[in-house]
């Protein structure tokens, strides 16, 4: 497995996540979704324990997806993981929640895009 890899696959999740979360994408629309109240935390343990997430996301998808894996798997599987195991799982909590659509659809479509691009990294820098 390649650490550095790993590592910048978490990095691109990181960068991903605050982008994706931004008012600039869906971040308006999550709050309004979420009951329109901005969580509160310490920014500085939010953001560590995410990029700490983020790491294990990534260690698990490179280990599950062996060394060197050809672009096209490792893409793929990100797009297998990402939205027919990570998305759906939040579909089902989501629903017993009666959380919105439009909420699965930024927080799944997080996830979806997160690992693939998990997989493109991993796909090209092995």
């Amino acid at each position: 497995m390649n650490v550095y890899a790993v590592v910048l696959a978490a990095v691109s999740s990181f960068v991903l996540g605050g982008l994706w979360y931004s008012p600039a994408l869906f971040g308006r629309a999550w709050n309004r979704e979420n009951g329109g109240d901005v969580p509160q935390g310490h920014p500085a343990k939010v953001f560590g324990v995410s990029f700490v997430f983020s790491l294990v996301a990534a260690f698990a998808f490179a280990w599950w997806l062996g060394p060197a894996p050809p672009l096209p798997h490792a893409v793929l599987s990100g797009l297998v993981v990402g939205f027919g195991m990570v998305a759906a799982s939040f579909g089902i909590n989501y629903q017993f929640a009666q959380r919105s659509t439009a909420l699965w659809l930024i927080d799944g479509g997080y996830h979806t895009v997160q690992f693939v691009l998990f997989g493109l990294v991993l796909g090209l820098w092995h």
